[in-house]
Formats: structure tokens, sequence, C-alpha cells
């Protein structure tokens, strides 16, 4: 009997893994999982996970790179190499937010301008300009970083903070449609779920410091900053967002994952600055 409930326990945490790799990368993941809401709340504990995955699959690009190909020319290949794990999700979470907020309309035509497949004037400017300085930082870090272990893990756990917010922000701020919408799907994930997705960062954060060498400054105040600008910058967007649409969609979600990366990007490249 305890064996039986422990290999269910497993098949239900693996599932749940399975189904955020599915929900916010391209990495395939060739099994059927049922997307019920409870599998759904249960898998943004994994939203870290997922977030170490793709920060330490662009940084050992960015180290198979470093040394054989120019900064500049990297920088672009590791831009087009995050947003292929991505498949862009993010991104058109960003321009979407970007059309509606930006707007300056009503909060029901703004949400109305979010929900349209079409990209508007504002959406287009806010990728690029996105897109540029996450091209231009990962040109600076390609140039600057020389603790390459420690380094890749910065950015490994800079994207899991930032995926590790969006857990937060659907425990803890309202949603601005009722009954529709991606983000309505989501209505299971409690304050439970946002703390297991806390544990998690802070295990991968453990096995970082314990297994790498420390950066410039030590592991304390690389963890500390990381985390003290996911939690300001984060909760800043969230009110701010809340306060122009009524609550969070997944757009909202999207764009804040984009924005806290390039912020926690930033912050790495100031430290090696």
């Amino acid at each position: 009997m305890a064996a039986a409930s422990a290999f269910g326990f497993l098949k239900r945490e693996l599932q749940a893994a399975g189904t955020a790799f599915q929900l916010l990368t391209r990495i395939p993941v060739p099994v059927e999982i049922p997307f019920t809401p409870e599998m759904l709340a249960r898998s943004v504990v994994y939203y870290p996970v997922v977030g170490a995955v793709i920060g330490g699959a662009v940084a050992a690009a960015g180290a198979g790179l470093d040394g054989r190909v120019p900064a500049m020319p990297a920088a672009v290949l590791l831009v087009a190499f995050w947003l292929l794990l991505t498949g862009g999700l993010h991104l058109d979470g960003l321009m979407d937010t970007a059309d509606g907020v930006l707007s300056h309309r009503s909060r029901e035509r703004m949400l109305e301008i979010m929900k349209d497949s079409r990209v508007g004037a504002m959406g287009v400017l806010a990728a690029i300009v996105l897109l540029l300085f996450k091209f231009s930082l990962l040109d600076a870090w390609l140039e600057q970083g020389r603790n390459w272990p420690a380094e890749a893990a910065l950015l490994a756990l800079a994207c899991g903070w930032s995926r590790l917010w969006v857990a937060v922000a659907m425990a803890f701020w309202p949603f601005a449609r009722a009954d529709e919408g991606m983000a309505v799907l989501f209505r299971g994930v409690k304050a439970r779920h946002a703390l297991a997705a806390a544990a998690v960062q802070a295990v991968l954060t453990g096995i970082a410091a314990l297994a790498l060498p420390a950066p410039e400054g030590g592991w304390l105040a690389a963890i500390a900053v990381s985390a003290a600008l996911a939690a300001a910058a984060g909760s800043l967007l969230a009110w701010r967002l809340c306060r122009k649409l009524g609550g969070l969609t997944g757009d909202t979600y999207g764009a804040m994952t984009e924005i806290l990366e390039a912020i926690l990007l930033f912050a790495l490249v100031l430290q090696l600055h």
C-alpha cells in the first residue's frame, strides 16, 4: 500500500513537471498529460525548474560560443536560441500587454486589445526594445564573463526567479477576467503552491551554491540581490498592471517573465562590470 501511494505521488509530480515544460517551453515532453485544473495548479511548483533549464541551456550555449565566435554575433545567436526554447510565448505576452496597457484606453478596451491576435505598434516597439536590451546584455556578458560556472548558474537562477514570480502572482493577485482567458485555468493556484515553488527555487539555489565556485562578492550577496530585485520589480509590475487592468492575465504573466529576466540579467552584467 505504501509503495503504491509513493508511486502515485511520484507519477503526479512528474506529470506536473511535464505540464510545466509543455506549457512554458518548446522542449519535447512526449507523454500525454491530463490538463486538469488540479494538474495546472500543481505544475506551477516546477516553474523555477523550467526557468533553470532554460537559463542553463542559454548559459551552456554561451560558454560553447565564448572564444569561438565574436561576442556580438554570439549574443544574437543566444537571443535566437532563448526564443527557440520558449517558442516566443512570453514575448507574445509582452507585446499584447504593451498594446493594451500603453493604449491608455478604458480598462475594458485594454483587455479587448490584448485579446486581439494582431500586434500593434506599441507591441512591436516593446519587443524590439526588450530584444535589443537582452542582446546588449548578453554581448556585455560574453565580453566580461570569466567565472563561467558561477555566472551560468546565476543566469539559470535568474530565469528561475522570473518564473517563480509568475506562481506568486497567480496565488496572490486577482485575475482580470473572471471567467475567460488562459489565466482562469490557474484559479486553483493557492499560496501553498507558490510557497512550494519558492522551496524548489531555494533547493536549486542551494545546489548551485554548494556545487559551484562562488561569483565575485560571494553567493550570499548574489542570491540576496536577485531575490530582492525579483520581489521588488515583480511586486511593482503586478501592482501597476492590476491598477490598469483590474487584475492579471496570461499575457501579463508572460510580460512579467520577460521583464524580470531582463532586469536580473542587467544586474548580473552590472556585477561583472
